[in-house]
């Protein structure tokens, strides 16, 4: 009878400590710049998909509109582990990595589905694999919220508008900075929280960011003007922490990839609808779009590469990746 009530009693021990593990929470912290757009779906999908087929063992939550801090922290709190995920710009990334400068050039892609094509491809997941390994993160989904625009107190509408402005630029990377440098431009790179009061008090003059986060942040109470930039356009990554996901095990490690994979269906249907209803909210207040003529963008373009020549040349690996992209993309066109 001893031997049976104590063999009963391990094995009530055993399922005890089973199910304690089975019912294990892991919580799925995401963090994003802004609100209501593209960044916010991709979290409800993920939400829903995650915590669904977990069955609860993964919390997701979100936290947009900078709630965990103001980009480059949120960027710090995914390397050091204390932020799950972090969406923000690329440029924001490039301190950590600077291979991820290879995204950011314009002229990569001529317009976003062609950008969004050239993401998806498997010859692209192949190369930017590897990226932010060092570092302890990884891309989990890579998107285009919009063309990079500009809005300015003062219009622009020729590239010589652009002369004598101070910029706020979507990252601090030379690659944002040296082409508006070239151009006259003081470029200054901030967070979007900072940018917004900045342009209210005049310390900028603009601000490089996508019409989706001018919309939602209501920039036209501050500046009607905004100018889209030829060809260049903001990408964005949703960066995990590779600890984080280790630790969760091969299933749930497994069903988060998947749930990702999937959620990167956002990009195309609700992006490109979440750029119409950007457009019209800001035309919608008063707000005005400038376009600058062919020949001057096709100006641009040339000027951005000058710029960027000797920025990549210093940098033979992302030099590397920027040649593989971009024969990616003309294979694509």
């Amino acid at each position: 009878m001893r031997i049976s009530v104590a063999a009963i009693a391990a094995v009530v021990m055993c399922c005890g400590i089973g199910t304690n593990v089975a019912a294990q929470q892991f919580t799925m912290k995401i963090s994003s710049p802004s609100v209501s757009d593209i960044t916010t779906e991709w979290m409800r999908l993920m939400k829903a998909g995650v915590e669904g087929r977990s069955g609860g063992r993964v919390k997701v939550e979100g936290y947009p509109a900078n709630q965990l801090g103001q980009l480059p922290r949120a960027v710090e709190g995914v390397a050091l582990g204390t932020i799950e995920v972090t969406i923000s710009a690329i440029g924001f990334y490039v301190g950590l990595e600077p291979r991820f400068e290879a995204l950011e050039v314009p002229g990569l892609f001529d317009d976003i589905r062609h950008g969004l094509r050239v993401l998806a491809d498997l010859e692209t997941k192949k190369v930017l694999s590897t990226l932010g390994a060092s570092k302890g993160i990884e891309p989990m989904w890579l998107g285009i919220q919009a063309p990079i625009s500009v809005v300015s107190h003062k219009p622009v509408r020729t590239l010589a508008d652009i002369r004598g402005q101070k910029l706020r630029t979507p990252g601090p990377t030379p690659i944002h900075m040296e082409p508006l440098r070239r151009l006259g431009a003081s470029p200054l790179s901030m967070g979007l929280g900072e940018a917004l009061p900045a342009m209210q008090n005049r310390t900028i003059d603009g601000a490089l960011a996508t019409i989706n986060i001018f919309s939602v942040f209501k920039y036209f109470d501050v500046a009607k003007s905004v100018t889209h930039m030829p060809q260049a356009f903001l990408v964005f990554a949703g960066m995990a922490n590779r600890a984080w996901l280790k630790s969760l095990g091969p299933e749930l490690e497994a069903i988060v990839r998947e749930e990702a994979a999937k959620a990167e269906s956002v990009n195309m249907a609700f992006g490109l609808a979440d750029l119409d209803r950007a457009t019209k909210t800001w035309e919608t207040n008063g707000g005005v779009f400038h376009v600058i003529s062919p020949a001057e963008s096709v100006r641009y373009v040339e000027e951005v590469r000058v710029a960027v020549a000797p920025i990549l040349a210093k940098q033979p690996r992302v030099k590397e990746d920027y040649d593989a992209l971009l024969a990616i993309a003309k294979r694509l066109r």
